[in-house]
């Protein structure tokens, strides 16, 4: 069964549970795809963020944002950027990470079924 997983917001901890749960996924062995809605695209950035955290992520032995995002494509999730969104955060594809493509709602709802959809 495949899994969309939509993110809602650009709030770190959204985009940290939504990154969770499209690894847990894949290691499951299913298919998953992490559509950042709108602002949420700010999370693709490769970019620092004030609210990124790495410091205390990797004390308590946990990937930062840009480790996670690194691990969800290298699991094969598809990261897909709103382009709305993109254009909202003045950020060309060439700012997000490594292997996010641009894509809209319509494209990714119309997934072949059984297919699961989940808003974070």
């Amino acid at each position: 069964m495949s899994l969309t997983l939509i993110l809602i917001s650009e709030d770190a901890a959204r985009g940290r549970a939504a990154l969770s749960i499209a690894l847990a996924q894949s290691a499951l062995g299913g298919a998953v795809q992490l559509y950042a809605h709108e602002r949420a695209v700010a999370l693709l950035a490769r970019a620092p963020r004030a609210d990124d955290d790495a410091a205390t992520l990797a004390a308590a032995g946990l990937p930062d944002r840009l480790a996670m995002l690194a691990m969800a494509t290298d699991a094969g999730v598809a990261l897909i950027a709103c382009q709305t969104g993109m254009a909202l955060a003045g950020l060309g594809v060439d700012e997000l990470v490594p292997g996010v493509a641009p894509g809209g709602l319509v494209s990714v709802l119309a997934q072949p079924q059984p297919h699961q959809l989940l808003a974070v």
